[in-house]
């Protein structure tokens, strides 16, 4: 039985539903112990369907990389409830295993099925990113790992809570497993919260409305978001278009890894096809794959951005990802640099789509978090874990420059304030800057990269790591624009400044009090042909010391000069 639904009332429900999942986002950043969460927004909270698991609606603050994530792992809650035969209001299951709900052992999901007068209606999920979850290097982002267990502890899912009753021997096990058990408690309680505000609030609109017709609302919306999907597909026109990138390597072994896509167009349907793309790796730059087909989502969505985000955008796509490939590894390959990966799917996807639709692609971004950590033990012996990621340039596009110092287009995180963090930790920024000549030129040049200094100023040595990529292989610009500076990591020691046999990954960097490391981020890549740019603009960049002089005139002549006499 279907219950129609007029398209005022529709209008309504999409809104009070979104207002859901945004406000259980807020309860959870204000709540978050952790910077990485309350600060950089990395986490994301959602509806999904009952059976099937599909994303409903998500929150507008979240990761975008967890709208199509984030079903997988409701999913494997589903499959695990049917397994127990026991599934009842005011469960809560929890996991981090990311071969099964996608992304990294970082992302800690909280998965609760919400029932309605007796009747379970969908499921609420929270996911947040843990500041430690224990393996061999803090922070979890091992450079160097060989399989899952020396990334983090491994938990698969299980009952947090049985019928609203939470079982402490999990959070037990839970702050056992961690080097900030503090901050992993704030987190997880922040996280419950949310879920517990997401149960008041469904509650409150479904006794105004009524079960059947929210139901048909979703039901709705996702059919709507199909006919949109398909009438922007209908409007391109057919054709294949193929695209390749490179990872810089593994973390084990110094050797480029290609990720490569089949675009094709047919009438009102899509495929991404990546045949050719390299084998799964012995380092951590392999992806599980749940968070494959998550990343093709997340391009679709930056592609088509007047798309509402849920599952039904997705039914005219195909996404065909190799088995063996790096983009599906099994468990327990390890998976703790999918950040870099999913950024180079995207870059190709856009590149492979330029071909399709020029207008609507920008240049590659930066494409690379730089996942960078630092730790130690502060004078009065108490330890401390200093983990970040870093922001760089957006790639320019038909409409304009790409942004400067932007974060990566996998989330509408922002990146943690500098005060924040030398509030927080042992350390101080001595240049938190942009980086100069860091952007692809073009028509419109792509936005600039930063440069990071940071310094040591307690104890009596500290530990780093950096997982980065972009330091072999530039982003790059598309109709005709340039590719962008590269990305540079320098440490320094007592006999000066060195740099990470593999550019772009290293683990136990040693540094003393004193000491410092310092990150320089690519820019975007540019778009459109550089001899187009208008001196005027070459003029401004270069009066505000965004392009030197020297790079003015090498890429784009010395008509510039003109302008500023």
């Amino acid at each position: 039985m279907t219950t129609d639904i007029d398209p005022i009332t529709l209008a309504v429900l999409a809104g009070r539903m979104e207002q859901i999942a945004d406000e259980m986002d807020a309860t959870l950043f204000r709540a978050a112990f952790n910077p990485i969460i309350a600060e950089a927004h990395d986490a994301s909270h959602g509806l999904y369907h009952a059976v099937s698991g599909d994303t409903l609606v998500q929150g507008k603050s979240g990761l975008p990389i967890f709208v199509g994530v984030m079903s997988f792992a409701v999913k494997a809650v589903i499959d695990k409830a049917a397994e127990n035969g026991d599934l009842a209001d005011g469960d809560i299951y929890i996991f981090n295993d990311a071969h099964l709900g996608g992304t990294h052992l970082s992302d800690m999901r909280l998965v609760r099925p919400y029932y309605y007068d007796g009747k379970l209606f969908c499921y609420l999920a929270s996911v947040g990113h843990w500041h430690d979850v224990g393996g061999a290097v803090p922070g979890n982002y091992n450079p160097a790992a060989t399989d899952a267990f020396q990334e983090a502890f491994i938990l698969p899912p299980v009952r947090l809570a049985k019928a609203g009753v939470v079982q402490t021997d999990i959070i037990d096990i839970l702050m056992r497993n961690t080097r900030l058990p503090q901050s992993a408690q704030g987190d997880l309680n922040g996280q419950l919260g949310a879920l517990d505000l997401g149960v008041r609030r469904m509650d409150e609109l479904l006794a105004e409305y009524g079960a059947a017709t929210v139901r048909a609302a979703l039901d709705a919306l996702q059919n709507s978001a199909e006919t949109l999907m398909r009438a922007e597909l209908t409007a391109l026109p057919d054709g294949r278009w193929t695209a390749t990138d490179y990872l810089d390597n593994d973390g084990i072994t110094d050797t480029p890894l290609p990720i490569t896509v089949t675009l094709e167009i047919s009438g009102d349907t899509m495929t991404l096809d990546f045949e050719g793309t390299a084998p799964r790796c012995a380092g951590p730059v392999n992806i599980a794959l749940p968070t494959a087909v998550a990343t093709a989502y997340v391009a679709i969505k930056h592609i088509f951005p007047a798309l509402p985000a849920n599952a039904g955008v997705m039914r005219p796509i195909t996404v065909k990802i190799p088995q063996g490939s790096l983009l599906s590894a099994p468990f327990p390959a390890p998976v703790g640099g999918y950040t870099e990966t999913i950024l180079r799917m995207i870059d190709v996807i856009f590149t492979a789509a330029a071909g399709a639709a020029p207008d609507r692609v920008v240049a590659n971004a930066y494409g690379t978090i730089n996942a960078l950590s630092i730790s130690g033990t502060r004078d009065n012996g108490k330890p401390w874990v200093m983990f970040s990621f870093y922001g760089g340039g957006h790639g320019g596009s038909l409409d304009g420059d790409g942004l400067n110092h932007g974060n990566a287009p996998i989330s509408t995180a922002t990146i943690p304030p500098m005060e924040i963090l030398e509030a927080a930790y042992p350390v101080m920024f001595k240049q938190w800057a942009l980086r100069p000549d860091s952007a692809g030129v073009g028509t419109h040049r792509g936005g600039l990269g930063a440069i990071y200094e940071i310094e040591v100023l307690e104890g009596n040595g500290a530990k780093a790591f950096l997982f980065g990529e972009r330091g072999r292989h530039a982003p790059a610009g598309v109709a005709g624009g340039g590719d962008a500076a590269l990305n540079v990591f320098h440490y320094e020691q007592d006999d000066g400044w060195h740099s990470p046999p593999m550019a772009s990954k290293m683990v136990g960097i040693q540094l003393k009090k004193g000491q410092s490391v310092r990150l320089e981020t690519p820019g975007g890549g540019g778009y459109g042909p550089a001899s187009q740019r208008t001196p005027a603009a070459v003029a401004r960049d270069v009066a505000a010391g965004l392009v030197s002089a020297e790079k003015a005139d090498a890429a784009y002549g010395t008509a510039w000069r003109e302008v500023t006499q």
